[in-house]
């Protein structure tokens, strides 16, 4: 199986969209992160993955994506799922849909059960980065590109 970090530059890499990798001290904080890499904090894209309990047994998990510089709306997520309620989803189960250590979670799915969701704020910079499945590793790249690549379903999930 390839890991999160050789799969996004894979996937990258084959439909020609420039990025840029940059390597920095293993950090998964998303303002420690951004300060060492000089990006603005705005510009950091935060991946939570989230857990919506649509009945007493049945769940569905999303990977969440909001600018650094904001904070995330659980009642916009559980209004879209229609869940009963939503939490973070337990770590070792983040684990699985990622592939990855949390902090390093990039804003990519590559698991059917891990439907991304992602703010439009995030189109307010025309770069992004993020921990690109590695805490040392980070991807700079164009929104549009991100957009383009990564096909999210847009959702107002900031407060």
């Amino acid at each position: 199986m390839m890991a999160t970090y050789d799969r996004i530059v894979s996937t990258l890499q084959s439909q020609d969209v420039p990025f840029r990798v940059v390597e920095h001290e293993p950090e998964g904080r998303c303002d420690v992160v951004s300060e060492i890499r000089g990006n603005a904090l705005s510009q950091a894209m935060k991946a939570i993955v989230i857990m919506a309990k649509l009945g007493k047994k049945e769940r569905r998990y999303y990977l969440a994506v909001v600018p650094g510089d904001c904070l995330l709306d659980m009642e916009a997520i559980k209004s879209h799922a229609g869940a009963s309620s939503v939490m973070f989803a337990p770590a070792e189960r983040a684990k699985i849909l990622t592939e990855c250590e949390m902090g390093a979670v990039p804003p990519f799915s590559f698991h059917e059960e891990l439907r991304l969701i992602v703010d439009p704020s995030i189109t307010a910079n025309s770069d992004i980065v993020f921990n690109a499945g590695r805490l040392d590793q980070s991807i700079f790249m164009a929104t549009d590109d991100y957009i383009k690549t990564a096909c999210p379903t847009f959702v107002r999930i900031v407060k």
